[in-house]
This record gives C-alpha cells, sequence and structure tokens, in this order.
C-alpha cells in the first residue's frame, strides 16, 4: 500500500477539488492510501456531500491541521509561524514516516523551503530542483530547472541532469534518457563560462548527455530532460503557457469570424478535441521537487480535480519507483562515492 498525504486546503479552489481529485485517485488506483490534511470538521462536512466517499474508509484517513499557507504568503514567514498548517502536516507526515509522499497545490515558495527544512537534501545535492513534463513531439520533455534557483553552478546542473535522468526513467519509462544542457546555440564554443563548464562535468559523466539544445528542442528536439538554472527554465515555462492560451484564442477567433468558418469547425471539432487532449495541461500536472530525502509533488495552484488526481498519480509512481533512492544510488556512481 502507497501512502499518500494531500494538502487539501492548498491551491485556489481549495478543498473541494482535493475532495474529487483524492476519490478519483482512490478509484483508480487500489493499492493507494490517502490522508487528507486539513480542517478535519470541513473535511467531514464535504466528504459528507460525496455519496461514495464511504467506500474508501479503509484507505482514507482525515489528520487535523488547523492554519493554511497563503498562496502570496512569504515563505520565510510561513516556515516559522505556520507550524500547524496544512502544508507542513502534510510534509511532517512524510518525514515521520506516516506517508511516503505529499502533494500540495499551495504556495510554491513555501512549499518548497518547507520541504527542504523539514526533508533536507539528498547527500550529494546542494539544492532541490523542480521538474516537470512539458508536452512535446515525442510525448512530452522532462525540464529542470523551473524556478526553485535563480542562479546554479556548474556543479548543482550536474546534479539537476542526474535527478532528472533518473526520475524519466523511473516515472517516464525512457530507458536510456538523453540529457540537454539549455544554451543559446549548439555549438560547443557557445555560451557562459557556468554552461560550458556544466557540459563537461555531463560529458565526463556516464548520463546519456546529447550536448547542447536551444530553446525549440524542448518541443521539438530528440531530447528527453532539458536542464537549465531556475531563472532561464521559469521563463521559458511562463512563455509555453502564454503561447499556449494565445493559439487556443486564435484559434476559437478564427473558427468563430463568419457562418463559414462556424460550419468549417464542426467538421474540424474532432481533429480540435485531439489536439487539445494532447496539449491538455492537467495530464501534465505534478512536478516534482527533486533532491529531497522523500517526495514532495507541487501541484498547479488552480488545478481542478483531474489536474489535482494527475499530480497525486505522480506521487504515486514517484514513490513505487524509490526515486529519492535512486537519485542518491547515481549520483554516488556518477560522483564514484
Amino acid at each position: 500500500m502507497i501512502r499518500i498525504a494531500v494538502d487539501a486546503m492548498s491551491g485556489d479552489r481549495g478543498l473541494p477539488v482535493a475532495v474529487d481529485a483524492a476519490l478519483a485517485s482512490l478509484e483508480a488506483h487500489p493499492e493507494l492510501a490517502l490522508v487528507l490534511v486539513g480542517d478535519e470538521a470541513a473535511l467531514r462536512e464535504e466528504l459528507g456531500r460525496r455519496r461514495k466517499a464511504d467506500r474508501f474508509d479503509d484507505r482514507l484517513r482525515l489528520h487535523h491541521a488547523g492554519e493554511v499557507v497563503g498562496m502570496c504568503e512569504s515563505p520565510a514567514r510561513s516556515l516559522r509561524q505556520k507550524k500547524d498548517s496544512s502544508m507542513r502536516v502534510a510534509i511532517n507526515l512524510v518525514q515521520a514516516g506516516e506517508a511516503e509522499a505529499c502533494v500540495s497545490a499551495g504556495n510554491t515558495g513555501a512549499l518548497m523551503a518547507t520541504a527542504r527544512f523539514v526533508l533536507k537534501t539528498l547527500a550529494g545535492i546542494d539544492r532541490p530542483a523542480i521538474v516537470s513534463p512539458i508536452p512535446s513531439r515525442r510525448g512530452r520533455t522532462l525540464m529542470l530547472d523551473l524556478g526553485a534557483n535563480a542562479e546554479c553552478t556548474p556543479e548543482q546542473l550536474f546534479q539537476f541532469a542526474v535527478m532528472g535522468a533518473v526520475l524519466a526513467r523511473a516515472v517516464h519509462g525512457i530507458e536510456s534518457p538523453r540529457v540537454g544542457l539549455l544554451n543559446i546555440g549548439a555549438e560547443e564554443i557557445k555560451g557562459n563560462l557556468q554552461i560550458q563548464q556544466a557540459g563537461k562535468l555531463l560529458a565526463d559523466s556516464e548520463l546519456n548527455y546529447i550536448g547542447f539544445v536551444e530553446g525549440d528542442d524542448i518541443y521539438i528536439g530528440d531530447v528527453d530532460v532539458v536542464v537549465c538554472d531556475g531563472f532561464v527554465g521559469n521563463v521559458a515555462l511562463k512563455t509555453s503557457e502564454g503561447l499556449g492560451k494565445l493559439i487556443a484564442q486564435f484559434l476559437r477567433e478564427e473558427f468563430s469570424r463568419n457562418a463559414l468558418t462556424r460550419t468549417a469547425a464542426f467538421f474540424a471539432m474532432p481533429v480540435l478535441k485531439a489536439f487539445r487532449l494532447r496539449v491538455d495541461p492537467r495530464q501534465y500536472n505534478g512536478a516534482t521537487l527533486v533532491g529531497l530525502q522523500g517526495t514532495v509533488i507541487k501541484s498547479h495552484g488552480d488545478a481542478d480535480a483531474v489536474a489535482f488526481a494527475s499530480a497525486i498519480n505522480v506521487a504515486r509512481m514517484a514513490v513505487d519507483q524509490q526515486v529519492p533512492q535512486r537519485i542518491h544510488d547515481l549520483l554516488a556512481h556518477n560522483l564514484g562515492e
């Protein structure tokens, strides 16, 4: 049985989404058990509104937490002053061994700070990183760091590459993931000193390092893991999200322009639905905070129940494949420890 603690009070949509996602996850995965962390009275009331909740009494437990971390709250303040928050309590359950992973849609900075403080980093890891799949020509590309570390040393970029390779192999089933280092050009002479030194470390490792990659390779290149610092990664991620929304808006405008285009939209509907499914961000929801002595998954703050359930599933797979231990082992092997 895989037991996961869910920060049920987190995110923009709050408790109803977490409860719906939890019940859907329990129904889909018989080996899963969940601990919903939050205001116990509110949790019981929300569960009471759903008929099928009683079916999972043996795999669903409630754990009270009296505080909530706000989405715009200072990470330092939440860490110091909200020790009974649903986020902190859920992570504490992982540290205590009462859960094997934590899922939260809360404040990213607070989640990273709290997880790092409570769980600590793995040996050989300087800083945790945020990694998430991005839709691509090959299906999906893992990218890290996506915002946790604005500035990184070459050694830290190397550590990100190791963590990304392990996640690609363990969770996404890629036997020998191709790792690329994001740069302003694919030529060996391109990039700053930091990138150049990181490239040398990766070239000397046993990872399947394919060299420098450019921004378009994230989507159409032959690469499975793209490594960069958090500043570049977050800019690339937000640019991608904005571009996706722009394309969707343009399609709606063009297909509704006149009677002829509305008729064309009707006949194009199967293609449009298939396209929307391929790029649906909900199925890619669930960013992993890798490098910790435990599994913590960050759901998008505005996630609906489908997206939140995807994040719970990412946690389930990470636990099943023992991702933290595999990162530790691969890093030790590459460093000769």
